[in-house]
């Protein structure tokens, strides 16, 4: 069994398509997970929708706890972190990361930003090694692969790699920087560009995302079933 960690952080909570004002983020998170699904009933999907409930941003508190060594953490410092544990207790568990999330002011929402501060935690997703203090930082999800699928919306067009925006692209640069930190490496990106501009460039941008999806859907189905699957401590 492999297992899907699926997030949207979308602030429409609908399809596109299908609802009114609807995301198209959301849209091609589905249809990876339903193709998903439809070939591999056996697998595991775990659904975090940020963009509605969005993760507590870090605080002093959870600095402080944080930063605290385990065997001396006071229960209040527990409590400030049992939120973040979840949530890297998720990401740690799945072979199959799956991000919708649209290009908000260049970058990526609020809310997934939130996610990315919680899950980026010393002890837990990344090591520091002092006694190597040019390269400190030990990554401590590259204990096995694990794929990142980013599924994107954008309003305008030709913010992906090569186009003409792609230096005011900050969504999948800044997500992908933060899961290499901690050792997510495998990473795939698919975006539907043109929201703001509708007609046929739109209507084109999302036949070829949803073809674009389903094909990695197969692709990573073909990967993932050749070698041992990941059995949870």
């Amino acid at each position: 069994m492999l297992r899907i960690l699926h997030i949207d952080a979308s602030a429409r909570p609908g399809l596109a398509g299908t609802d009114e004002h609807g995301s198209h983020s959301r849209r091609l998170t589905r249809r990876f997970v339903d193709r998903w699904l439809s070939a591999r009933t056996q697998d595991a999907v775990t659904y975090r929708d940020i963009g509605q409930k969005p993760p507590s941003f870090i605080n002093h508190d959870w600095i402080g706890a944080s930063f605290t060594p385990v065997e001396r953490r006071l229960p209040w410092m527990k409590q400030a972190l049992a939120e973040s544990d979840q949530l890297v207790d998720e990401l740690i568990a799945a072979d199959v990361l799956v991000i919708g999330a649209p290009l908000y002011n260049f970058g990526m929402p609020a809310a997934l930003k939130a996610w990315v501060d919680q899950v980026v935690r010393p002890g837990r997703t990344v090591d520091v090694d002092e006694s190597r203090p040019t390269d400190p930082y030990v990554p401590r999800l590259a204990d096995r692969p694990r794929h990142a699928v980013i599924l994107a919306a954008r309003g305008g067009v030709g913010f992906g790699p090569g186009g003409p925006m792609a230096h005011m692209n900050h969504l999948e640069p800044n997500l992908i920087t933060a899961l290499e930190f901690i050792g997510i490496t495998r990473f795939h990106r698919i975006a539907i560009e043109g929201q703001e501009i509708g007609g046929e460039v739109l209507a084109r941008s999302v036949d070829e995302g949803l073809q674009q999806v389903d094909r990695l859907v197969d692709e990573l189905q073909t990967v993932l079933q050749t070698r041992p699957e990941h059995q949870p401590a």
